[in-house]
């Protein structure tokens, strides 16, 4: 294995027992479900039903197949153990190679090529887009779309909508607006391009009057769309929309973009040029702000905080995240990170900050690592001379290390604070498809000190009362 007993480490085996060992002790709630195939993206769906002890939701993955059967989207149901509820012998005792009862297939998607990346519409989550090996976006509405048996030679499934606009392939930089149905896409052509899915709805009502709700695609006023579903239909079947912008600044492929949390205009996006630029669809096509140099590498992602539009997150191939403050950044390409992150050994892949504490973030990498961040813990730190953690970075306070390959993307879940799924490619660590697991970390973990402290003291008193007694 690539990471043997390299300058003392642990093995990924080793260290991968060893962190079972502390389940328990860490997490509140932790569903492993093996995969046959490699999912490359994983996103929260909607909450379909609270009960007593746990809430049922939809979760999106893909499978990235090796080609004897179709490439799909999955559309599946989850169990969402409640905080507090599931008792630590009970999350410890999974079994890595077989499937969680919690993680039920309940549709399937055949998929035109891979799915390389999967976002939601925050105003319908029912409406997601994916990328896949080619120049366009699919639109889906997943509840609408017929399931189908993925099977070699099995036509595939028709998208309600394709966005049409880039000029090469668009794989991962893919983004949803959170204030308007909105799609941003980045690709190898080096643009970024902007839709508005209401472009097409307002289209086709125009021919035909839709009965669909605002903000779900609309096949209505499309004479392709009245054929039904067989095995000659091809993926040219579908509506298509062109873009209300097309923004030129990167020098290489985008890697990541996202929308600024309050605001359809803005936007930014990351690259293999080391630039992150922020853009502003009110004063025109070229880049707002520019920074050249953001890291040392390629970017990978980019996240922008929900609860303070200021900060945004970048992950780099230099193993470092580094936190930039759009107010010191200026128009000729100068600015530097409020703060770099280093404690990931590899390429870090994804990030997102936390939807329930401002200054959470998350980010995973290609070392198997899944780490959760305060970056007001930075400053602490550094006053705090005796720190319990005294070798872990600064704002670093927990490290999910549950899966044995790269975590290729994590989701935090919006209707259950501090739940995360997360999934890994093990091809290259186990020869095995990939795990997706969701879970929870103890809540001791990320309240405040003062309350911990007061619980465990109950806690302690209460084993002494049941220690004495005869």
């Amino acid at each position: 294995m690539k990471e043997r007993v390299k300058a003392g480490q642990p093995s990924v085996d080793e260290r991968y027992t060893q962190w079972k060992s502390l389940v328990p002790v860490l997490y509140d709630w932790l569903a492993n479900h093996n995969l046959v195939w490699p999912s490359l993206s994983c996103r929260w769906g909607p909450q379909l039903e609270q009960a007593t002890y746990k809430n049922r939701q939809r979760l999106y993955l893909s499978e990235q197949t090796d080609g004897s059967v179709p490439n799909t989207l999955v559309i599946a149901n989850c169990e969402v153990v409640k905080p507090r509820v599931a008792a630590a012998e009970h999350i410890s005792q999974f079994n890595e190679e077989a499937r969680s009862p919690f993680v039920k297939k309940f549709k399937t998607i055949i998929h035109p090529g891979e799915v390389n990346r999967i976002r939601e519409l925050p105003q319908n989550s029912k409406i997601v887009a994916t990328h896949t090996d080619s120049p366009d976006v699919l639109i889906w509405d997943v509840e609408a779309q017929p399931n189908r048996h993925a099977i070699l030679g099995a036509s595939d499934s028709r998208p309600d909508l394709i966005l049409t606009g880039h000029k090469d392939n668009a794989e991962f930089a893919l983004a949803m607006c959170p204030t308007d149905p909105y799609v941003l896409s980045g690709g190898k052509d080096k643009s970024v391009v902007l839709w508005s899915i209401e472009d097409h709805i307002s289209a086709a009502a125009a021919e035909a009057p839709s009965t669909k709700s605002p903000g779900v695609p609309s096949s209505s006023g499309s004479k392709s769309n009245t054929k039904t579903v067989g095995p000659s239909d091809k993926i040219l079947d579908s509506p298509a929309i062109g873009p209300r912008g097309i923004y030129k600044g990167h020098s290489d492929t985008v890697e990541d973009v996202q929308f600024c949390p309050s605001s359809a205009q803005e936007f930014c996006s990351v690259g293999d040029d080391s630039c992150l630029i922020l853009w502003d669809a009110r004063i025109g096509v070229d880049p707002a702000i520019k920074v050249e140099k953001a890291h040392n590498a390629d970017l990978h992602c980019v996240d922008w905080n929900p609860h303070d539009e200021n900060l945004i997150l970048t992950g780099s191939a230099d193993n470092s995240v580094r936190m930039f403050d759009r107010r010191n950044l200026t128009s000729n390409g100068i600015g530097s990170p409020v703060y770099k992150f280093e404690g990931h050994k590899a390429a870090v892949l994804c990030v997102q900050w936390s939807p329930d504490k401002a200054s959470v973030f998350g980010s995973s990498a290609e070392d198997g690592y899944l780490n959760v961040w305060d970056h007001e813990k930075v400053s602490k730190k550094k006053e705090n001379v005796g720190n319990k953690m005294p070798n872990s970075p600064a704002g670093l306070f927990f490290q999910h290390a549950g899966h044995r390959d790269k975590v290729v993307d994590f989701h935090w879940n919006v209707s259950d604070p501090w739940t995360i799924v997360s999934v890994s490619d093990d091809g290259e660590s186990t020869g095995g498809g990939g795990t997706l697991q969701i879970w929870r970390m103890s809540d001791l973990i990320y309240r405040p000190e003062e309350e911990v402290l007061e619980e465990l003291e109950k806690f302690k008193s209460h084993i002494l009362t049941c220690s004495s007694k005869p």
